[in-house]
């Protein structure tokens, strides 16, 4: 038997940057939300207190939800 017969070792997939469509889909689904919340404060100022409260709510899930991925990930 010959020393220099080993078994291919597999390689392992290079990773790969996001989805362009999927990143395009995301980026309009928030220009659509930030631009229907502005018109909502706009045509109705009454509601722009409590949207801001639930905008400021969202807005910390949204950070704390972004943390839990990151650090999965890693």
């Amino acid at each position: 038997m010959p020393a220099n017969d080993q078994q291919p070792q597999p390689q392992q997939p290079a990773p790969q940057g996001p989805d362009p469509v999927q990143t395009l889909l995301l980026v309009l689904v928030v220009v659509l939300l930030l631009g229907g919340t502005g018109y909502v404060c706009v045509a109705h100022p009454s509601l722009t207190a409590p949207i801001a409260a639930v905008g400021g709510v969202g807005a910390a899930l949204a950070a704390a939800f972004g943390v839990a991925v990151a650090l999965r990930r890693r």
